[in-house]
C-alpha cells in the first residue's frame, strides 16, 4: 500500500471559529442544503458525532459517485482541527484503501482565517494515482469550501 499526501490551504474572511462550525460542525446539515447537487444528505450509522462515528454520506445527482462511509478520526473544537477518513464506498474508485482528511482553521491577521488541509489518498498495492484524480479532488474542496463561504457571508446570522 502507497500513500500519497497533498496540502492546499485556502483563505477565508470569515472568522476561524464560525469557519470551522460551518465545515465541521454544521456540515452535515449544511452541505445538502446549499449543495444538493454534491451531496443529497448524510446519515449517521453509529456513534453521536464525536470520535468514531461513522457516516454514510449520499452524494447528489450531480455527482459522479453514489456513496462513502466516513468516519469521524479526531474532532477538537477548541484548536479548529477535524480528522476524519472515507473507509468505504465508490469515491474509493476501487483503487484505494482510504482517503484521510486533516482540517485546520487557523485565524488570519485580518478577522478572517485560513483553511489549511492535508489529503491523504491510501493506495491498494501497484496502484498509481494521476495527478489529474488529485487536482480534480483539491477543486471539489476548493468549490465546497467557496460554497460554504458565500453562504455565511449571505446569512451573518447563520
Amino acid at each position: 500500500m502507497g500513500a500519497i499526501t497533498y496540502d492546499m490551504e485556502i483563505p477565508s474572511s470569515i472568522p476561524a471559529a464560525k469557519m470551522f462550525k460551518a465545515v465541521v460542525l454544521d456540515a452535515d446539515t449544511l452541505i445538502p442544503k446549499i449543495m444538493p447537487q454534491a451531496v443529497k444528505n448524510v446519515e449517521i450509522l453509529e456513534g453521536d458525532g464525536g470520535v468514531g462515528t461513522v457516516k454514510l454520506v449520499h452524494f447528489g445527482e450531480g455527482s459522479q459517485y453514489k456513496s462513502a462511509k466516513h468516519r469521524v478520526d479526531s474532532i477538537d473544537t477548541e484548536n479548529l482541527t477535524h480528522g476524519y477518513s472515507i473507509i468505504e464506498g465508490d469515491a474509493l474508485m476501487g483503487v484505494l484503501d482510504s482517503i484521510t482528511y486533516y482540517i485546520k482553521i487557523v485565524p488570519s491577521e485580518d478577522g478572517g482565517c485560513i483553511c489549511k488541509n492535508r489529503s491523504i489518498y491510501h493506495t491498494k498495492d501497484g496502484v498509481e494515482i494521476s495527478e489529474e484524480k488529485i487536482k480534480e479532488g483539491k477543486e471539489k474542496a476548493m468549490v465546497m469550501f467557496k460554497a460554504i463561504e458565500a453562504y455565511l457571508q449571505a446569512n451573518p446570522d447563520a
